[in-house]
């Protein structure tokens, strides 16, 4: 009997393949013999986040890359599940296909037949409705599974980033008013965050002991981000987006800052104000740059 062919890497029972043979007791890797659920989620995380980047720096060659390596961490879990007797692979396929159908009736009959255009559009009048809808949706599969949680922000998964989190609470509870009425009124409360954040300190420095005044420090600080959260969602700024920008504009500004001052020995031992300098020199080239 001959060997059976190898499949078309461009077909997702290559990748399955790999993953079985990478898991194989015998003769498997040993790194990934070691993984499991829990060992692997935080590369599942960052794997989003850099799918996230790469579509931020437009790099699509790169996100081709990166929704690869997303890809995988799918496979990988699936794999794992499958040797528990939980489920596999094709289970998770069929899962998303089936809720998706089920959470699109304006655009699929009950059998996943896609509606024609007629009915599509007698369906639903607009995205706003279909969003309402969705919500529905959502709650009824909640509540077909015995979820007794009636509360407005029910559903907000507690493994999202905290920021992100934050800013699904704060949606949810605007959708039944709890809201400020626009982003005057939350730059206020941001000040007087700062200024609380500003006595906590103080409390802190008179007696670094005091593990009370830490924790109100600690507090005040979430306030101070959960009030951040709230304006970005006031403007309509995705607050990770926001941070991944300022996180590249401080390391090209910092590495320009080092190229300038390597000349005087690099910035290591220099003095703040010293630094500050090529700070501003190299912030002044970057905007002389975009001119």
């Amino acid at each position: 009997m001959s060997d059976p062919q190898p499949h078309d890497r461009r077909d997702i029972a290559a990748l399955l393949g790999i993953m079985a043979a990478l898991r194989d007791p015998a003769a498997g890797c040993p790194w990934d013999l070691q993984q499991d659920f829990a060992s692997i989620a935080p590369y599942t995380i960052e794997e989003a986040y850099e799918v996230a980047d790469a579509i931020d720096r437009g790099e699509l060659g790169e996100l081709k890359d990166e929704l690869g390596d997303l890809l995988l961490q799918v496979v990988f879990h699936a794999r794992m599940a499958e040797e528990a007797g939980a489920f596999a692979f094709g289970d998770v396929v069929a899962a998303i296909c089936d809720k998706m159908v089920r959470r699109h009736p304006h655009v699929f009959d009950a059998s996943g037949r896609p509606l024609d255009p007629a009915a599509r559009a007698a369906a639903v009048a607009d995205a706003e409705q279909q969003t309402r809808a969705w919500e529905a949706l959502k709650r009824a599969e909640r509540e077909a599974r015995g979820d007794a949680d009636a509360s407005a922000l029910a559903g907000i998964s507690r493994g999202l980033p905290e920021w992100q989190r934050a800013v699904k609470l704060q949606h949810k509870a605007a959708k039944v008013g709890f809201d400020w009425p626009g982003p005057d009124p939350v730059i206020a409360k941001l000040h007087e965050e700062i200024e609380e954040v500003r006595a906590e300190f103080a409390a802190v420095a008179a007696d670094p002991g005091d593990p009370d005044a830490r924790d109100r420090l600690e507090d005040e600080l979430g306030d101070l981000l959960f009030v951040c959260a709230n304006l970005a969602r006031h403007a309509k700024v995705d607050v990770g987006a926001a941070l991944r920008r300022a996180n590249l504009k401080f390391e090209r500004r910092f590495r320009a800052m080092e190229a300038l001052a390597a000349a005087d020995g690099g910035l290591a031992g220099q003095p703040l104000e010293a630094q500050d300098r090529y700070w501003d020199l190299a912030k002044a080239a970057e905007k002389a740059g975009r001119r």
